[in-house]
């Protein structure tokens, strides 16, 4: 086994969709994506989605490589309100919140810390 073999860090990065339930939307990348609805929800990231109460998680997609994550964040914010909602609706057409039932606080073992690859010797 080489070095960087063992020292590999493994991360997933998710693009997600959050409303309210006007429909407003935002659209987000994290690499842990509990942790961040839960902020949203608990209105711990000040700005536009604690103010208009923005936390019902609509769509998300995840990724193992960030640069392919920023990429598709930047797409869809890029995109027409319409074509955000035709996402949404293609996989969650009641705009039902993906999260329910998800724990009331992130799980530990989840944190913004990336995971840490280790292998056996032996």
């Amino acid at each position: 086994m080489h070095l960087a073999e063992s020292s590999m860090r493994e991360y997933t990065f998710s693009v997600y969709i959050v409303a309210n339930a006007a429909r407003n939307l935002y659209t987000g990348m994290t690499n842990n994506l509990e942790k961040r609805v839960f902020q949203h929800k608990n209105k711990e990231l000040e700005g536009y989605t604690s103010h208009w109460n923005i936390c019902r998680l609509v769509h998300s997609e995840s990724f193992d490589d960030v640069r392919t994550a920023i990429d598709r964040e930047k797409e869809i914010k890029g995109w027409r309100r319409a074509k955000k909602i035709k996402l949404i609706e293609s996989k969650n057409r009641n705009w039902h919140d993906i999260s329910e039932g998800w724990c009331d606080q992130p799980s530990s073992a989840k944190s913004l810390v990336p995971r840490r690859t280790t292998r056996s010797s032996g």
